[in-house]
């Protein structure tokens, strides 16, 4: 048990900014094993969001609680899969080759293809989550923040199982953690992402509407999968980003176009 809470940290230390104890430590191992919790830490950030979205709407009007939990999402993670969506979109848009592509993902500097990824994917998660929570309700938009936290982070964990890691620079931040990930460390992220579901379930959310939206999510993991091998041959730390992101908006959508 000590074990697997020493990975749990690990990933909590990786994928967002909250503080874990020094006794966990850091190694390549460590890190890569680490992998099978991404849907747990995704959960932990969707909680955190849920949390604000609810506290702020007793007080904010109903888009600025939705806001304000958006940003506290993207505060716990340092806009980590944000920044890994705008690489996507510049070197997917940009580069006509894989090297090219490739080079256009490590450069720091956002491009235009970033930018309107961004502005756009942010754009409709906010409003999705608005229309959640006034055409339903805060309780449901709340487990399905959760929910999308975690199942979006488990579509990018197949990617992990399935493709290769393509980059080629040791340096690479991600690299460590993203090795191809073992069969049993994937049916844990399984089982943590079904437990959300699970508790989107008890919020009052129908079978039906919870079996669309994380279908939406399946359907964009497979597209982008698709698009990922074709392109470049497996992926990068900016690509799994770019699955977290997209997957969590094909969550609400498929949500809300069933519920």
């Amino acid at each position: 048990m000590l074990r697997e809470l020493r990975l749990f940290l690990t990933a909590v230390q990786f994928f967002t900014r909250l503080p874990v104890p020094a006794w966990v430590g850091h190694s390549a191992q460590q890190l890569e094993q680490a992998a099978r919790y991404l849907p747990l830490v995704g959960a932990a950030v969707g909680v955190i969001a849920a949390a604000l979205l609810w506290l702020s709407a007793q007080v904010l009007p109903l888009s600025l609680a939705v806001g304000l939990s958006m940003v506290g999402g993207i505060l716990v993670t340092g806009a980590f899969h944000e920044d890994g969506l705008s690489d996507f979109a510049d070197g997917m848009g940009g580069g006509h080759t894989k090297e090219k592509a490739l080079a256009i993902m490590k450069d720091s500097r956002v491009g235009a293809y970033g930018v309107i990824a961004l502005v756009l994917v942010l754009l409709l998660k906010f409003e999705a989550l608005v229309a959640l929570c006034r055409e339903h309700s805060l309780v449901i938009a709340a487990a399905a923040l959760i929910a999308a936290h975690a199942v979006s982070r488990l579509m990018a964990a197949s990617i992990m199982l399935t493709q290769h890691y393509v980059r080629e620079d040791d340096r690479a931040r991600a690299k460590p953690a993203i090795q191809q990930l073992s069969h049993f460390s994937f049916a844990i992220a399984l089982l943590t992402a079904i437990a959300t579901l699970v508790i989107l379930f008890a919020a009052g959310a129908k079978v039906t509407a919870i079996f669309a939206a994380a279908a939406a999510a399946i359907l964009m993991r497979a597209y982008l999968a698709w698009r990922l091998k074709k392109r470049l041959g497996g992926y990068t730390g900016d690509c799994l980003g770019a699955v977290q992101q997209l997957s969590e908006l094909a969550f609400y959508l498929g949500l809300l176009a069933a519920i």
